[in-house]
């Protein structure tokens, strides 16, 4: 198309929309006529054909710069013309020509009728514009007429109109200049109302409105006197801001904030209130302490009002110590909260504008409201630690100004618990751990707590060295939650207890402070309601918790009732580590009513005086450990002195014998030997007095051990009618199980407090000492079973006997009766004891334990000390051993019987060949070199020669060497 469009323009033709550009040349338009449309219809009327002809013709044609086609056609004929070639190359311009006519011919006649059509709009064009002319003619002839018509008079009607406009206007002026000059009054009331932001926006709109009129000559002086107003709101606000900071008010801090914001001073407002706050805990610090140190004075000389807070502290006299730490610590929580709830109102506004601002539409002052909101919460985040930090050391300083060290224990506690809330109220202020109070107050606190652990342990070597061992009576129930010392493990968490008195597992939700106290109250309130505020109900009057208790206790075993689950419990082997005991009937139950298993006292826990008050020391520590946890380590090392005191006092009094490992049996394990070591090396002084050449190293290090404690001479230990003061021992050692049970009672408390660096400590504490404290047992009683039977006498019996008999016994001999005698003996005596004081079934098992083993080794050295001895005597002694085992076992319920294969062994080995004689030998080393040697030389001489015999005491040598 664009083709043809250049190939019209080299013709000479138009296309229909360009003609339309010019008017002038409508009318000069020539349409082609029918005849030449037919013409050109005529014409072959192939679309394709015609395509190509129209595509054969040369770009040049259709080129829009102007050209001359005739010369351009004869620059093309060659040199020499050929007619033929120049006809046919005629014949194709033309066939050429044709086909774009009738291109030309087609678009004319397809456009006619939009050509039509536009022509019609044109021509109605052309008669609006003409109707248009003439009104406008037609308008300014009237405006004419108009123009002459116009009179003087009504030109003075609109200057009339003009000037009482003016005047209307200024007589608003005067009414507007005359409520300006009577401003001043209305801001007064409304200053007296603390409508600072009513006020000020007074203010602004009455300058406002001065400037407008500030070409009168009265409102100059009106402008100076609205400034000073201005000046003097700001005063007055600064003085209401800082009210806040004792006194927290929402609407009063409401109306600062608002004449804050109307004034453009948001900044310069929460600088000037950190200023506040700083100002506001000096002087509420100073205040306090201050009328304190007047009314301790008793006058009122004004030199204390000149001093510096440092030296007023050190006035302050003890009496008043801690009613003025108390009241300290809650003027500062009162300004505290007050920021904390200062941060919340802001927190709470800070959204609600943000809300407000994503509905407006002016994002200039939106930005300007988010940057002075960023200042403020940057400010205020920061205001906290520097808050914290300035209560932390104005209490510092109180703490310093007085030696904590003149105070009793529970007034140092109070002081403690004090300031332990405070650290808590810092940490939910400001997340901080309150490095400079806990520094502050640890360093006092373990100077303190050492002083007053020595003074302890050297009440507790008095309360040991003047222990008689009887038995405290407690109620059955007793438990060391019920001591006022350990009240603060079962307290519920509550806003009226302190730290001290709140247990160390809390609900999921926890509430802070400031949620609590926020509406009103103060968590420094001295609760004295808290002391002693119920009586301790853990003393039994004569073992027992009722007369009806003491009726019945022997009646339920009378009866046909079922045993109680308690006196079950006592028949299981708790702690001796030996194989179980067989099932104990209710006839054996009913026979020892009044003996080991007394009824009376089956419950009742075994513990002393002393065991009481090193309970309660316990409870005291834990105290001080769970109000001050940074000083856990300290007090959990303090701890374990006094068990390990408590251990090395039960072992020194009843369970040194030099004598016992020389047996052989391992009653001291290595476990108790070298805690027992370390005990006495680390705490236990050994000199009698200090050595005035000792350098000043050990004398420091003297300082930090006890004197080995000495046994009371009230308490005797060698009477047999007691059983060599067995129920003094009981006591001894099973109220140390019992204190070994509360120390793993509180192992998780303790566990929960311990730093992580420090834990190896506690564990190794009750790995290595606290689970020895049954161990003493075995070194304990086995003194007692040493001298409970007369086990020289049954020797010597032995000794009596003629083994070398000829004919097979069937009476055993004298000795088995005079042993079962002194273990009926020793029943008795037990029986007699348990009377006294509860034998508990471990303690038991191990006496009669000991007895019987000791008995059995008796027997073996016995045998072991005969000189001749024939199969007959072989045989009697099988018939004694069995004999005693028999009636023993009716006195006894141990099973299996201690040492029993220990006999019946050696008695066999007489029936050994050499060569199993020699690997029994290797395989029995049990067995002393003499209890062996006479195996050999009496027993076995009968029936091996003297090689095989010299070659087995070699064996034994062999064996015997390594023990020298």
């Amino acid at each position: 198309m664009q083709k043809i469009k250049s190939l019209m323009t080299r013709q000479g033709l138009k296309s229909p929309p360009e003609s339309l550009s010019d008017l002038g040349a409508i009318e000069s338009l020539r349409v082609p006529g029918k005849e030449e449309f037919r013409e050109l219809r005529e014409q072959p009327t192939d679309p394709q054909a015609e395509q190509e002809l129209i595509n054969s013709i040369e770009q040049v044609y259709f080129s829009t710069d102007s050209f001359d086609i005739v010369k351009y056609e004869l620059e093309k004929l060659p040199p020499v013309l050929n007619l033929q070639e120049l006809e046919e190359y005629r014949d194709k311009l033309k066939q050429q020509q044709a086909a774009v006519s009738k291109k030309v011919a087609d678009l004319i006649l397809e456009k006619q009728p939009a050509y039509v059509k536009e022509l019609e709009r044109v021509t109605s064009l052309q008669t609006g514009l003409q109707l248009a002319a003439v009104i406008c003619t037609n308008g300014r002839r009237h405006l004419n007429i108009a123009k002459e018509g116009f009179t003087q008079a009504s030109l003075g009607l609109l200057a009339n109109q003009r000037k009482r406009q003016l005047l209307i206007g200024l007589l608003k002026s005067l009414r507007t200049i005359k409520t300006l000059q009577r401003t001043d009054v209305r801001l007064s009331e409304m200053l007296e109302e603390e409508d600072y932001p009513g006020a000020i926006q007074l203010c602004l709109e009455c300058q406002k409105a001065a400037s407008t009129f500030k070409h009168y000559s009265c409102i100059s002086e009106l402008n100076s006197k609205l400034q000073d107003t201005l000046e003097q709101i700001e005063e007055q606000l600064d003085v209401a801001l800082s009210k806040i900071c004792k006194n927290f008010d929402i609407n009063h801090y409401t109306k600062v904030q608002q004449a804050y914001r109307l004034l453009g001073k948001t900044q310069t407002a929460m600088d000037q209130l950190h200023m506040h706050f700083t100002q506001a805990i000096h002087n509420t610090v100073f205040q306090v302490v201050l009328g304190y140190v007047e009314l301790c004075a008793g006058n009122t000389d004004t030199k204390f009002q000149k001093l510096q807070y440092k030296d007023l502290c050190t006035h302050v006299t003890p009496d008043s110590y801690i009613p003025c730490l108390a009241d300290l610590c809650k003027a500062l929580w009162e300004v505290m909260l007050s920021y904390y709830r200062t941060m919340e109102w802001h927190e709470k506004h800070d959204s609600e504008d943000t809300i407000s601002a994503s509905e407006g539409s002016n994002m200039m002052g939106t930005e300007e409201t988010n940057f002075d909101r960023g200042y403020i919460k940057k400010k205020l985040e920061h205001g906290l630690t520097r808050i914290w930090q300035d209560v932390q050391l104005k209490v510092k300083t109180y703490l310093l100004g007085t030696d904590l060290s003149i105070f009793k224990y529970d007034d140092f506690i109070f002081v403690l618990d004090i300031i332990s809330r405070l650290m808590q109220v810092g940490e939910e202020f400001c997340g901080s751990k309150s490095e400079v109070l806990q520094e502050s107050i640890r360093k006092q606190s373990v100077n303190y707590f050492k002083n007053y652990h020595r003074t302890r342990l050297d009440e507790l070597r008095m309360f040991l060295e003047n222990e008689t061992w009887e038995l405290c009576p407690v109620k059955s129930n007793f438990s060391i939650l019920q001591l006022h010392e350990f009240k603060f493990m079962e307290q519920s968490r509550s806003p009226s207890v302190s730290p001290s008195k709140q247990p160390a597992s809390t609900s999921s939700k926890t509430v802070t402070l400031f949620e609590q106290y926020c509406s009103g109250g103060n968590p420094f309130e001295i609760q004295a309601n808290h002391k002693d505020e119920e009586t301790e109900d853990v003393l039994a009057s004569n073992g027992y918790e009722s007369d009806e208790q003491e009726k019945s206790a022997y009646q339920e075993y009378d009866s046909d009732s079922d045993v109680p689950e308690e006196l079950k419990r006592d028949y299981v082997d708790e702690q001796t580590g030996d194989a179980p005991v067989k099932s104990v009937s209710r006839e054996t139950l009913k026979s020892r009513k009044k003996s080991d298993y007394s009824l009376n006292k089956v419950n009742a826990p075994i513990l002393t005086n002393t065991t009481l008050n090193v309970i309660r020391l316990v409870g005291k520590y834990m105290q001080m450990m769970n109000i001050l946890k940074p000083i856990a380590f300290d007090v959990i090392h303090f701890m374990s002195q006094l068990f390990d005191y408590y251990l090395y006092a039960i072992y020194t009094f009843f369970g040194r014998n030099d004598s016992l490992e020389s047996t052989g049996l391992g009653l001291s394990s290595s476990r108790l030997r070298t805690t027992l070591n370390r005990i006495q090396e680390s705490l236990i002084d050994l000199e009698v007095s200090a050595d005035p050449t000792s350098t000043l190293a050990a004398a420091e290090e003297r300082k930090e051990k006890v004197p080995s404690p000495h046994l009371s001479h009230l308490v005797v230990l060698t009477s047999g009618d007691t059983l060599y003061g067995l129920a003094e021992r009981v006591v001894a050692t099973e109220s140390l199980v019992f204190l070994a049970e509360q120390f793993e009672f509180l192992q998780p408390h303790l566990d929960a407090v311990m730093p992580a660096v420090k834990k190896p400590f506690l564990q190794q504490f009750y790995s290595q000492t606290v689970s020895t404290a049954s161990e003493l047992r075995k070194p304990i009683y086995w003194i007692v079973a040493g001298k409970a039977i007369d086990y020289e006498q049954m020797l010597l019996l032995m000794a009596n006997v003629k083994w070398d008999v000829k004919e097979i016994m069937s009476q055993h001999n004298i000795y088995v009766d005079a042993l079962l005698k002194e273990f009926e003996q020793f029943n008795r005596r037990l029986n007699e004891v348990s009377k006294r004081v509860r034998i508990p079934l471990p303690v038991s098992n191990i006496l009669w334990e000991h007895c019987i083993r000791l008995a059995n080794r008796t027997i073996v050295e016995g045998y072991a000390n005969v000189k001749k001895c024939s199969n007959e005597g072989r045989a009697l002694m099988q018939l004694d051993f069995q004999q005693f085992l028999m009636k023993l076992e009716k006195l006894t319920d141990i099973r299996p019987i201690p040492d029993k294969e220990f006999v019946e062994t050696y008695i066999k080995a007489y029936y050994l060949t050499e060569n199993d004689m020699e690997r029994w030998i290797k395989e029995h080393r049990e067995y002393s070199t003499k209890q062996l040697t006479n195996l050999v030389n009496v027993c076995l001489g009968s029936h091996i020669n003297k090689k095989a015999r010299q070659k087995l005491l070699a064996a034994i040598d062999d064996i015997d060497r390594p023990k020298r």
